[in-house]
């Protein structure tokens, strides 16, 4: 994290986003602590399910008015819906449409975390933002570097990968040093409100619904034929966008031998091809190509570098070759199989813990 600049005079104004969660609670009470004048802000990013419990958006603001009053911070509340749905939501359907499994989290950090939020919070007089990511920026010379965070098992520079140097310049991350254990730690020392509440999992307009009775509320059924490698038709499915490459689960396909799982998806003749078995040949895959590459900080003078990538995750770093093109494309080819890498999902290089840059996955090979 960085360190607070002179504030002798006048205390530095800083925004934190604050969920509910405990995560960004204790950011935010570090912030204070280390002197800055803090304002907490919630955003509200979904309004499709107002009168439903589904995302719980009236208990997380509830959660952080309870923090921001514990702390001794001002907290304000902003309505991002529309932009949510214009940059995000409409994008993710599209991806579906497609055949693709699209990364909302990704999206919305880029879009609305990191632009929407900091530019409400430049609004009010506030150069500098926060979240409780586990990640960590650096700076130096030429610009901003994204980093892993001290606690790998929480890292999430994966979904982060897309900020630009604006955004970099302008964010600070509170607990990329930190443990989540220590984080636990500290709110129950603090007395924050929200030391034991559960960590939210899954994406916000999901929540604790099946995927597939959500996705139907928006993507009409298409029903197909599921059919082996050799084509023969051995079950029906409801729509080639409740899948994704790899899944196992929802093809109620019954028989002898290994579990089916999805192998391909044939948008032309609207097939669900699948086959038999975790690591079938078929799943395992050597190189992926992304169309349009985000560099953190600018493009590689070099056509080609050696380096580690994720194509999902909490995957482990995998060490690949990468061959960047005249049109800013590339491809990458890893020094082993991969299971199921997947179009719509993104591929994040890294060296050691820096963040290179990352681009949606277009194909697999």
């Amino acid at each position: 994290m960085r360190s607070c600049p002179d504030m002798s005079s006048d205390k530095k104004k800083i925004v934190i986003g604050l969920s509910g969660g405990v995560d960004s609670a204790v950011a935010a009470a570090r912030l204070k602590q280390e002197g800055w004048n803090v304002t907490g802000l919630f955003m509200k990013n979904w309004d499709e399910d107002d009168d439903e419990a589904y995302c719980a958006a009236r208990e997380d603001l509830a959660a952080a008015t309870a923090v921001s009053e514990t702390i001794g911070i001002p907290l304000k509340t902003v309505n991002f819906s529309h932009e949510y749905w214009e940059r995000v939501f409409s994008t993710f359907l599209k991806e579906y449409q497609a055949g693709r499994t699209p990364n909302p989290d990704v999206l919305c950090n880029r879009e609305i975390k990191f632009k929407e939020f900091l530019s409400y919070a430049q609004m009010l007089g506030s150069p500098v933002i926060a979240t409780g990511h586990y990640a960590r920026i650096k700076s130096h010379k030429n610009g901003f570097d994204l980093h892993k965070s001290e606690d790998l098992s929480k890292d999430q520079s994966y979904f982060l990968h897309e900020l630009g140097q604006t955004a970099l310049a302008a964010t600070i991350f509170p607990l990329g040093e930190t443990n989540k254990t220590e984080v636990r730690a500290e709110a129950v020392s603090l007395g924050l409100p929200n030391a034991k509440r559960k960590d939210s999992t899954g994406i916000c307009f999901i929540g604790e619904r099946k995927f597939s009775d959500f996705l139907s509320k928006y993507l009409p059924p298409t029903p197909g034929d599921i059919k082996d490698l050799k084509g023969k038709t051995i079950g029906k499915h409801q729509g080639l966008w409740f899948y994704t490459l790899g899944q196992r689960q929802g093809l109620d396909i019954g028989g002898a031998g290994d579990a089916w799982y999805v192998a391909e998806k044939n948008m032309t003749e609207n097939t669900l091809i699948v086959v038999q078995g975790h690591d079938h040949p078929s799943l395992l895959k050597q190189s992926v190509s992304v169309k349009e590459m985000h560099w953190t900080r600018k493009e590689p003078t070099q056509t080609r570098l050696t380096c580690f990538a994720k194509t999902r995750y909490r995957q482990a770093d995998q060490s690949c070759e990468v061959e960047i093109f005249p049109d800013g494309s590339l491809s990458a080819t890893f020094e082993e199989l991969q299971r199921a890498p997947t179009p719509g999902q993104s591929l994040v290089l890294y060296h050691d813990t820096q963040v290179l840059g990352g681009g949606v996955i277009e194909q697999v090979v």
